[in-house]
């Protein structure tokens, strides 16, 4: 049973992850209006705050990083 307050809708779009001092490409595998679930590079360096980027329509959301692994990051955003 899903447990969560907001339905994710599966995804693979590219994105780039923006933030003070540089940013990151990224692969956003489900997503939600509360947040996301990205593939990434490496998740070392990624700063708790930062604006994901999401192609082709450029859009741009604020986000924090509500949990991370060595590749995938999970986003809150705000």
């Amino acid at each position: 049973m899903e447990k969560r307050a907001f339905i994710r809708h599966s995804e693979l779009k590219a994105g780039t992850l923006q933030f003070d001092g540089g940013s990151i490409n990224c692969v956003v595998r489900d997503w939600s209006n509360a947040g996301a679930m990205l593939h990434v590079p490496s998740s070392v360096g990624i700063p708790e705050r930062c604006t994901l980027i999401m192609s082709p329509d450029g859009r741009q959301v604020l986000c924090r990083i509500a949990w991370r692994t060595e590749k995938r990051i999970g986003v809150e955003f705000e």
